[in-house]
């Protein structure tokens, strides 16, 4: 999962990240308003953690340029302000919660779990299409009821195709997914063709036939 923290206090956004990085999420930071238009332009997320006061501008507004551009990232706003007005307006712009500070760590990774849950498998902990069965608390993968051991990067390139199944993704937007900014400092996306030819292959052994698809010169689709 890819997480964006836009928060101007550094020491809290350390720790959300150092937080969920332990918990294998691949997570990024922002420390202003223009640090996190650029990250929102330039990447997708799963999820994105935004603060309203920062330098620059406010979190509020970049809500609004998430959901004009109707951008699908979930967003969870913490913030200070604990007034019912601010709860209202951060909801209303099409928030999906809202926590206020200070609170524990283990409290907003419980509430990230619970929009991925709602983002993607309807509120469920498991995600189900047709034999395939993705736990998402404990990151495991089924085929017809046989168990399917992905590294994390197959997981998470796995979880990316489903969520843009029938649709043909490119290599640059799996490699943005799997590695985050690190993509700048790559060389070449070979990679991903490693990764798409060993989910493939796990996928196969366990009879799921041709799962992903080669589009040449475009990228991969999972048809499902």
């Amino acid at each position: 999962m890819k997480l964006l923290v836009i928060e101007d206090e550094e020491s809290l956004l350390q720790s959300i990240v150092e937080y969920f990085t332990l918990e294998d999420f691949l997570c990024e930071g922002a420390g202003s308003f223009q640090q996190g238009i650029e990250k929102m332009e330039d990447f997708q997320y799963d999820c994105i953690i935004l603060d309203i006061n920062l330098p620059g501008g406010s979190g509020l507004d970049l809500l609004k340029y998430l959901r004009k551009n109707k951008k699908s990232e979930g967003v969870i706003i913490i913030s200070a302000r604990s007034s019912l007005d601010d709860k209202i307006a951060g909801l209303d712009l099409g928030a999906d919660d809202y926590l206020t500070k200070p609170f524990h760590l283990s409290e907003l990774f419980a509430r990230v779990k619970s929009l991925i849950r709602r983002k993607y498998a309807s509120g469920s902990d498991t995600l189900e299409i047709n034999h395939m069965k993705v736990d998402l608390l404990l990151k495991t993968v089924e085929w017809a009821g046989k168990q399917v051991v992905l590294t994390k990067n197959e997981y998470d390139l796995l979880l990316f195709m489903l969520t843009n199944k029938n649709r043909v993704v490119s290599r640059q937007a799996i490699a943005e997914h799997i590695y985050g900014e690190e993509t700048d400092n790559l060389a070449s996306f070979d990679f991903v063709y490693s990764h798409i030819k060993n989910l493939k292959k796990k996928m196969k052994e366990k009879g799921c036939g041709d799962l992903i698809q080669t589009v040449y010169g475009l990228g991969y689709k999972l048809s499902i």
